[in-house]
C-alpha cells in the first residue's frame, strides 16, 4: 500500500487547485452564456411568483439566483470530486472508477474501497440513496468475479458537513473532515485546501458579475417585450400559458 506523504501532497494540492480553480470559473461562464429565458420560465412555477406579486425585474432575479444558486452548486461539487481524485491518486495511487455509480476505487489496509462522492450530506431522497446502494452492492459482484477473496469498503463520501453516525450497515458515510482524512489519511487536509481555493476568486467573480448584470438586463428586456403589458404589468395568463398550456 502506497504511504501517505503529507508535506507533498500539501504542495500539490495547493498547486493543483490555483493551477485548476480557473475551469471552475470558465464553467459557471460558459453555463451563463448558454442560458435561455424561456428555458428557465418553463422550470419554475409561476403561480407562486403570481402569489408574491412580483415585478418583471424581480421576476428575472429570481429566476437567475435560483439558477444560479443550483449551477454553482453542481459545477463546484464536480470541481471537487476531480480534487479528491487527484489528491488520493497522489497519497494511495487511486484511480476514477469506470464502475458505474462509483466515483474512486483505491486500495488501503489491505482493502479496496469503493467511492460514491457527493457535494454535501444532504445530498438526494430515499429513492437516490436506494440508487446508490444498488450500486455499490453490483460494483462489489463485479469486483468479486476477477477476485472472490477481495475485501470491499463501501463509502459515501462528502466533500463538506458532518455526520455523526457513518456506519450505515452495508457502507460508510463520512463527510467534511472525515471524508478528506479517509482519502488522504490528513486529518487537517479539510482545512489546508480552503485557502488556495481563493486564488484569483475576486478576479473572477467581478468578470462573472459584469456577464450575469449583462444577462440580466437582456432578460428583463427580453421578458417585457414577451410577458408584460404596455404599462410594465406581467401578463400572468400569458405566462401561464407558455408554462404550463
Amino acid at each position: 500500500m502506497k504511504k501517505p506523504v503529507h508535506n507533498n501532497v500539501q504542495n500539490e494540492v495547493k498547486k493543483y487547485v490555483e493551477k485548476n480553480i480557473d475551469n471552475f470559473h470558465k464553467r459557471q461562464l460558459e453555463k451563463l452564456s448558454k442560458l435561455k429565458l424561456k428555458t428557465l420560465l418553463k422550470r419554475k412555477n409561476p403561480y407562486l411568483f403570481r402569489a408574491k406579486d412580483i415585478s418583471a425585474k424581480e421576476m428575472v432575479e429570481g429566476l437567475l439566483v435560483a439558477h444560479a444558486s443550483s449551477s454553482e452548486e453542481t459545477t463546484f461539487g464536480d470541481w471537487l470530486e476531480e480534487l479528491a481524485i487527484f489528491v488520493n491518486k497522489k497519497v494511495y495511487g487511486g484511480w476514477k472508477s469506470g464502475i458505474e455509480g462509483i466515483d474512486l476505487e483505491f486500495d488501503k489496509n489491505g482493502k479496496r474501497c469503493l467511492v460514491a462522492i457527493k457535494s454535501g450530506p444532504n445530498w438526494g431522497n430515499s429513492s437516490q440513496i436506494k440508487k446508490m446502494r444498488e450500486n455499490f452492492i453490483k460494483a462489489k459482484q463485479t469486483l468479486r468475479t476477477s477476485n472472490s477473496k477481495l475485501e470491499i469498503v463501501a463509502v459515501n463520501g462528502c466533500c463538506y458537513g458532518r455526520n455523526r453516525k457513518p456506519d450505515k450497515g452495508d457502507y460508510f458515510k463520512y463527510c467534511g473532515k472525515d471524508f478528506w482524512e479517509f482519502i488522504s489519511g490528513d486529518s487537517e487536509l479539510f482545512v489546508k485546501i480552503i485557502q488556495p481555493l481563493g486564488h484569483r476568486a475576486k478576479e473572477e467573480n467581478e468578470t462573472f458579475k459584469k456577464s450575469y448584470k449583462k444577462v440580466a438586463d437582456g432578460f428583463t428586456k427580453e421578458f417585457k417585450k414577451e410577458f408584460c403589458f404596455s404599462n410594465g404589468g406581467i401578463d400572468w395568463e400569458k405566462l401561464i400559458r407558455f408554462n404550463s398550456e
